[in-house]
């Protein structure tokens, strides 16, 4: 009889959460203003209470990240980013606006899974170094070391913020989903890794030009949602996101091999204020 090979020894034990990184949802809601207006006021009250509750980043028992926003334009309301090691923690919080009294006013519109993660296109500090080489700044430029010794100590940083992400302190935001084009003429897919490594550094250093004026979270999606990442921005005003998306697309990793899904563009507010302002008090 045949029998399957053994698993190796060093896997981890069976869980939902990850390795590392944690995973992510963005949610859209819409107001039903009928329901809303078959509520009783004490269900109004009990039912803005409770998700304003739920929505409470402080709260004990919190997933690690909630973000609440208001979004702009028609294809939705309420906006919240959630993010926890846990994907049933982050589903709890959805099947508790959901069981609340405001279950029937607050519609799903649109939702993306995702999980956080450090790209394959970092360079590690063997490549940046060679990186630096291949720019001509060798190891006998004066340059050389504190180049690559500035890089070796700011990676753990950097992939710690890729992976357990802090959000900044700003007031816009803005997603979308993407994925990398198979067209027959431009299919990323085929292209060896060194191009692909060469053109997201090129889209890296445009993105840099905007640092302190928006800031970027990139979550990984393949087999997950329909589309392949999700792109996660802030800005300090929402002219920056204008900016950087615009600057941006005209790198040859976006130009030529970037399908980009809706956009939603939203402003954070806490809780009981982003209900408020939906007008649902």
């Amino acid at each position: 009889m045949n029998r399957p090979p053994a698993p190796p020894a060093d896997l981890p034990p069976p869980s939902p959460k990850l390795t590392e990184g944690w995973h992510c949802l963005h949610l859209y809601y819409r107001v039903d203003q009928a329901a809303w207006r078959q509520l009783t006021p004490d269900q109004r009250h009990d039912g803005c209470e409770a998700v304003a509750h739920l929505l409470d980043p402080e709260r004990p028992g919190a997933p690690q990240r909630v973000q609440t926003s208001v979004v702009s334009g028609h294809k939705a309301d309420l906006a919240l980013m959630i993010m926890d090691p846990d994907p049933l923690l982050i589903d709890g919080l959805r099947q508790g606006i959901r069981a609340s009294e405001l279950g029937t006013v607050l519609i799903p519109s649109y939702s993306f899974v995702s999980i956080t993660e450090v790209s394959e296109y970092v360079p590690t500090v063997e490549q940046y170094a060679a990186r630096l080489q291949q720019d001509g700044i060798g190891p006998d430029n004066p340059a050389y070391a504190p180049r690559l010794k500035a890089y070796e100590q700011r990676l753990p940083m950097m992939n710690k913020q890729r992976l357990y992400p802090d959000f900044p302190d700003w007031p816009a935001t803005c997603f979308y989903p993407m994925n990398k084009a198979r067209h027959p003429l431009a299919n990323w897919y085929t292209e060896p890794f060194s191009v692909r490594t060469q053109l997201m550094a090129e889209h890296a250093n445009s993105g840099m030009k905007f640092a302190g004026k928006v800031s970027q979270l990139i979550t990984a999606s393949t087999g997950l949602d329909d589309w392949e990442w999700g792109v996660t921005l802030w800005g300090r005003t929402p002219q920056f996101i204008k900016d950087i998306v615009y600057a941006m697309r005209f790198d040859t990793a976006s130009a030529r091999y970037a399908e980009f899904g809706p956009f939603y563009i939203s402003y954070i507010l806490p809780p009981a204020e982003a209900l408020a302002h939906l007008q649902l008090t």
